[in-house]
């Protein structure tokens, strides 16, 4: 079975029976569940009408901060994100950040 947000999205709406009938549609991210609609419900196979008005209620899924902090550190190994390495650990001095921020457009053109 998959384990993802959207698993968990789904298993708050206690509809975890089609976690994987999601995720074999392309609907591998919440982002993307947003935008569902009747025949994509169809695809699914969701087809009882209370098993369908739930996935379109944006109902949100709480997660306890260590839980979300996880499933974050997660993703970001999955998709090779390394926040310790640049481009997203470059230090900038406080002081100049005001500087910094106006040249951004020229000082990564001159990369």
């Amino acid at each position: 079975m998959c384990t993802n947000i959207v698993y968990e999205w789904l298993r708050a709406l206690q509809l975890p029976q089609y976690a994987e009938s999601f995720v074999d549609n392309g609907y591998d991210d919440l982002e993307v569940c947003k935008q569902i609609g009747d025949p994509d419900l169809d695809a699914i196979g969701v087809l009882a009408p209370a098993h369908r008005r739930r996935p379109r209620s944006r109902e949100l899924v709480s997660y306890p901060k260590l839980k979300l902090k996880i499933m974050i550190r997660d993703k970001l190994v999955r998709d090779g994100i390394h926040l310790s390495k640049p481009p997203y650990s470059r230090k900038v001095p406080m002081a100049g950040i005001l500087e910094y921020l106006m040249n951004w457009p020229k000082s990564s053109q001159n990369r």
